[in-house]
């Protein structure tokens, strides 16, 4: 997952500028409300490479989320424990856009940077990303980067320049979200094997419902079945 960091609401014009890029870029599309899409985006499209043999439409939930647009629950939660952004991004957030990924395949995390950097050529903002120890030298000096963090969990902030140069880079992977703030390494792993067994299945807006769950506390319920659209 990354976020972009907003500082103010995405206008209703901008917010029909992002579904029709999304719709553009999707096999599947599915607007759940205005800023909330569930959708399989076609990979290349972005400007991934040819994935082989693993199905290049990849399932996402874009939400845009705050004050006045809708999950503000979900936006607080977010953004509850973290340090003061405004002296490393020039702004405090009052609204964000997630990108949620519901698969975990190289593939996946070279869409999410290259699907978020597009939103953000829409929206604008500021993509906030944690990362792993290994991960701060590869991503310290590449352009776009606005600030990092250190700390037991390092974080960067950049540009849409950032992302694509980091997706760039030899390995490139996200960091996993934690437990205490997605779903739990069980519930991925289950939700990873019913998205790649349908090759153009929509992703199930309980998976937003999970990240809320998670971000509310500390426990996670079991994954219970779900039921799948097909195009």
């Amino acid at each position: 997952m990354l976020v972009i960091e907003l500082a103010e609401a995405v206008p209703a014009a901008v917010v029909k500028r992002l579904r029709g890029f999304l719709v553009g870029s999707s096999a599947c599309f599915e607007e759940k409300r205005p800023g909330g899409y569930d959708l399989n985006v076609f990979a290349d499209r972005l400007g991934a490479p040819d994935p082989g043999e693993v199905d290049g439409r990849r399932p996402f939930l874009v939400y845009a989320m705050g004050p006045g647009i809708g999950d503000e629950e979900t936006f607080e939660a977010e953004h509850a424990d973290g340090p003061d952004l405004e002296p490393l991004i020039g702004f405090s957030p009052t609204h964000a856009v997630d990108v949620i990924a519901g698969c975990n395949r190289p593939i996946d995390h070279l869409a999410t940077a290259l699907l978020t950097a597009a939103i953000m050529d829409v929206v604008g903002g500021v993509a906030n990303a944690e990362l792993l120890d290994d991960q701060v030298a590869v991503v310290d000096g590449l352009p776009g980067v606005l600030a990092m963090t250190d700390g037991p969990l390092p974080t960067v902030f950049g540009t849409a320049e950032f992302l694509r140069a980091w997706a760039a880079q030899p390995g490139f992977r996200l960091l996993k979200q934690s437990a205490a703030r997605t779903c739990s390494a069980r519930e991925k792993d289950t939700l990873s094997q019913e998205i790649e067994s349908r090759s153009s299945v929509h992703l199930s807006l309980e998976l937003l419902r999970s990240y809320v769950e998670s971000v509310r506390g500390d426990h996670v319920s079991p994954v219970q079945p779900r039921t799948w659209e097909t195009a």
